[in-house]
């Protein structure tokens, strides 16, 4: 696959939860890191679900189906879990929190690079809806689609799961999944930096940490993309050469082809002055930086 092709591919990995009812953006206002309230029909959301001490239960991505129906699309193995925990939040709420993934496909697309359009930013065509993902450097532009399950599948070449998920990690966009649920604060992540935390809206469980760790003190982790020889999973620890006691970071997202890994990893902003970092333990599989599409900020 290169920039110049366009391709498709079903992303079977993904569930849809819908929040339905009068209520839908205000309950999701009060529970994720992002602005529903004021989501509009031709937008999506990066957001985040914390647990009340701030860590990140889940990641999804969020739309507007409807003024009274909210799709958010996450990991499939986290669906349920992550349904239940919203449906206990629900209370006197007009909002009926359901499992809509047999409802739709979900598909990733890209095209060649040059085609202009913000991350996160929405186009329908008839019930479809297809949003601007962000993008590695260089690399071809990307799309979720999310269409009708009884919907034809995208006329486009189709492209292999296993470089669909590299193009994710080269677009330094992490996915909570089941190993790595309530590790991260959400800028150890980056997920502010991808427009997933609003620190202007109202409270939501575990909003005092998060604000507390962009405005007190230096955050001291970030995620960052590296390359490896052989298999990675998300969950395995990373260590630093000169401090082989204790890790200094975790597998958030792995992607493998060809022999070799990809990963975003939470490491020790210290831990990149100086030794080597490996996976596993210290004489582990060595970790080779690659470069983010995006800058690095210090939160402020």
């Amino acid at each position: 696959m290169t920039s110049t092709t366009s391709c498709a591919t079903r992303l079977t990995t993904l569930g849809i939860l819908r929040a339905q009812g009068e209520d839908a953006a205000k309950f999701l206002h009060s529970q994720l890191t992002q602005d529903f309230a004021l989501l509009g029909l031709h937008e999506a959301r990066l957001a985040g679900f914390c647990s009340a001490k701030g860590r990140l239960l889940a990641t999804m991505i969020g739309w507007k189906n409807s003024e009274t129906e909210i799709l958010l699309a996450l990991p499939a193995e986290l669906l349920p879990a992550i349904q239940k925990r919203l449906s206990m939040f629900v209370l006197r709420a007009k909002c009926k929190i359901t499992d809509a993934t047999a409802d739709w496909q979900l598909w990733g697309l890209t095209a060649p690079t040059g085609e202009a359009a913000s991350n996160w930013t929405l186009t329908r065509e008839d019930a479809a809806v297809k949003i601007r993902l962000p993008s590695p450097a260089g690399g071809p532009a990307r799309w979720l689609l999310a269409q009708p399950a009884d919907a034809a599948a995208p006329a486009l070449p189709a492209m292999a799961e296993a470089d669909w998920q590299w193009l994710e990690l080269e677009s330094g966009l992490p996915w909570i999944v089941a190993a790595t649920s309530e590790q991260f604060v959400p800028q150890m992540l980056n997920l502010e930096l991808l427009g997933g935390v609003n620190f202007q809206k109202g409270c939501y469980p575990g909003q005092e940490v998060v604000a507390r760790s962009q405005y007190r003190g230096t955050l001291k982790r970030r995620t960052y993309l590296y390359e490896l020889q052989g298999a990675a999973a998300p969950g395995q620890e990373i260590f630093h050469s000169e401090d082989p006691g204790q890790p200094a970071g975790l597998v958030a997202t792995a992607a493998a082809r060809d022999g070799q890994s990809l990963i975003l990893a939470e490491t020790k902003i210290a831990a990149l002055t100086s030794g080597s970092l490996h996976l596993g333990s210290a004489d582990g599989p060595l970790l080779l930086p690659r470069a983010l599409p995006y800058p690095l900020t210090e939160p402020q």
